[in-house]
């Protein structure tokens, strides 16, 4: 085999390993961030059913509270701390 074959078969042979490795390196790397986006999602699904929860847990205490006392609002009462003065008073 000739100087000029033996190069070209190196030379072939060291890009085709550098295409392998670049092509799994990337696809690792797709895949981690794929799995990053897995955990950021079972976050967000974590931190709504959190807030669902204490919503559902502030509406029930209202509720209970409402049993207990009567609460009136401030906006139905016209007239309500609208008192006129007199200029003599």
């Amino acid at each position: 085999m000739s100087r000029a074959s033996k190069l070209t078969l190196a030379a072939t042979g060291l890009g085709t390993a550098g295409i392998i490795y670049f092509v799994h390196w990337t696809q690792e790397n797709d895949r981690k961030a794929m799995h990053r986006g897995v955990e950021r999602d079972m976050e967000k699904q974590r931190i709504r059913q959190e807030r669902q929860a204490e919503f559902e847990l502030q509406k029930r205490l209202e509720e209970e509270y409402l049993k207990l006392q009567t609460v009136h609002s401030t906006t139905e009462t016209p007239g309500v701390g609208t008192q006129k003065t007199s200029p003599g008073s």
